[in-house]
């Protein structure tokens, strides 16, 4: 037979399985779930077991939103997920193994599991080096897309919702990413937000303040690419304050139903996997009967099949056991989870949406995704405050204006009020006096502490008040030489005379250096013996009499 007989053949045949396949009467490979039944018709798979462990893997998505997310759910709860054998001496069994992110994926975008017979959705190609490489296709290219063809595990509108999400959850696409799945960060506008200068999508930075996480909002596409400035980056912490109060004012009306839901969702989560264990164990205990009829219908002369029988039904009796016990920590665990106390405070805080949003043990993943369910994007443009522009799901939008975060200078500046109130106590007490009396009042500084003359002084500097000598100059009072020259005593004397209360002298530093006020007309007299003045209580001179030196 020549090559162009092989060639032509070959195009018949496979013309004749491109007309089967665009009529939708192919037999092909089915993914987990499904089965041909005698008449050759596509079944949704007899077994309870594998039916509800794709189900559940549907909602565990449909939940979290993420495949990554799914897996862990699946590891945590204790489930496992069934893989059919198409090769090998056990082709065509179920084995149940761990559920992995791959596998997940896979299900995820197989649309079979709506229902409908397709073919043709990759295609394979040959390279110049003997290697075979399959291109995944778009929808409109496949050779055969039947809807509605069979039974459904979901439906195609959930099929494409379910695509998109994994889309935008996606990092290897060069496109810009809108929302993504929520994460754990404190950042609670993480996908949502738009930049108004340039139309792109924000990302999210941290910094540290004290013991919290902050986020900030910056538009870097510019920066990344073409090296230029970007365009703004905003302090998100006022933001987000922002958005929750909206978002608690808009939800208010209806945070009764919401509650109601979750409570529900949490209820039925239990339920379901619960469900699914007890599948897993009513299967153990079929293979461990059906060991046992095998095990009891064998001759017992015949040893050879009847050692290994027992020993097939010893290995179902383990696995029974390993099935149960399984069952029953999961099933305390979820009881423990979900107490009669754990319930009612549930059902407290639906009458309380504000109180079910500000609670510190609700996760900032949680508040994401509430808060996705109201809003669909958030854009933000900075001036002389932050204009955030919200755009709710429905249509509607709403512009808020968000004043700008103080900088760090001025988070911990010093009050006007307490300012005013050092300038007033420089006219009666000096630094250190000034510090104490703020102490005794309870004042604090910008910064939270308590005050010391250095404070005290450095503040007075920093907002130019007038110093405590220029303050006592400015009365017309003398220093000690100044009044010593005119009373004609000299400086020891001058502060012997203060301390017996003959001149009045006012402090004007913490160093007891003071200036002094003029005694006038009341002048005490000199004496001339030294001995003589202390002590003794000066009389004062008549303005007639000449002043002595």
């Amino acid at each position: 037979m020549s090559e162009a007989e092989l060639h032509v053949l070959r195009a018949r045949l496979r013309g004749g399985i491109l007309n089967k396949a665009r009529r939708g009467e192919l037999e092909i490979r089915l993914p987990i779930g499904y089965v041909y039944d005698s008449q050759g018709q596509c079944r949704i798979d007899p077994d309870v077991r594998i039916q509800e462990s794709i189900r559940q893997l549907f909602r565990t998505f449909r939940r979290t939103g993420s495949a990554s997310a799914t897996v862990k759910a699946f590891r945590q709860q204790g489930l496992k997920f069934p893989r059919r054998i198409f090769s090998g001496s056990r082709k065509g069994d179920v084995v149940w193994t761990e559920l992995g992110h791959t596998r997940v994926l896979w299900v995820i975008h197989h649309p079979r599991y709506t229902g409908a017979f397709c073919f043709g959705r990759s295609r394979q190609r040959k390279h110049p080096d003997g290697r075979h490489i399959f291109v995944r296709l778009p929808q409109q290219e496949w050779i055969a897309l039947i809807r509605d063809a069979h039974e459904a595990y979901i439906t195609w509108q959930d099929f494409e919702h379910n695509v998109q999400r994994l889309r935008d959850n996606c990092n290897a696409l060069g496109t810009d990413r809108e929302k993504g799945v929520p994460r754990e960060g404190p950042a609670l506008l993480q996908g949502l937000v738009i930049c108004a200068a340039c139309g792109q999508r924000m990302t999210v930075r941290y910094h540290q303040q004290g013991t919290r996480r902050i986020p900030d909002y910056m538009c870097q596409r510019h920066g990344i690419e073409p090296g230029q400035r970007f365009c703004q980056m905003i302090h998100g912490d006022g933001v987000d304050k922002a958005i929750a109060a909206l978002l608690v004012q808009q939800v208010t009306p209806v945070t009764l139903e919401v509650a109601l839901a979750v409570q529900q969702e949490i209820e039925s989560r239990s339920e379901e996997g619960d469900r699914l264990r007890r599948q897993e164990v009513e299967r153990a205990r079929y293979q461990t009967d059906l060991a046992r009829r095998r095990f009891m219908q064998v001759d017992p002369d015949n040893r050879l099949v009847a050692d290994s029988l027992e020993a097939e039904w010893n290995e179902t009796l383990r696995a029974l056991a390993d099935a149960q016990e399984r069952y029953e920590k999961q099933r305390q665990a979820d009881r423990a989870g979900l107490n009669d106390q754990q319930r009612s405070s549930i059902m407290a805080l639906a009458r309380d949406f504000p109180r079910l949003w500000d609670d510190p043990r609700t996760p900032a993943r949680e508040r994401k995704r509430m808060l996705r369910l109201l809003v669909a994007d958030v854009t933000l443009l900075k001036g002389d405050d932050v204009r955030a522009q919200v755009r709710f799901n429905g249509g509607a939008t709403q512009t808020l204006h968000v004043p700008l975060p103080l900088r760090s200078w001025m988070v911990t500046q010093t009050p006007a009020a307490v300012v005013a109130e050092i300038d007033r106590l420089f006219d009666h007490h000096t630094a250190g006096e000034i510090a104490t009396v703020l102490n005794e009042n309870g004042v604090i500084s910008g910064a939270g502490h308590r005050f010391n003359r250095l404070m005290v002084t450095q503040i007075r500097k920093s907002y130019k008040l007038k110093t405590r000598t220029d303050r006592l100059r400015a009365r017309g009072l003398l220093t000690a030489h100044q009044i010593g020259k005119q009373l004609g005593i000299s400086y020891d004397t001058v502060k012997v005379w203060r301390r017996a209360g003959l001149l009045v002298g006012h402090r004007y530093n913490d160093k007891g250096q003071c200036f002094f006020e003029h005694p006038g007309a009341d002048a005490p007299i000199k004496f001339r013996h030294q001995a003589k003045s202390c002590g003794r209580t000066a009389t004062s001179i008549p303005n007639n009499t000449p002043h002595h030196s």
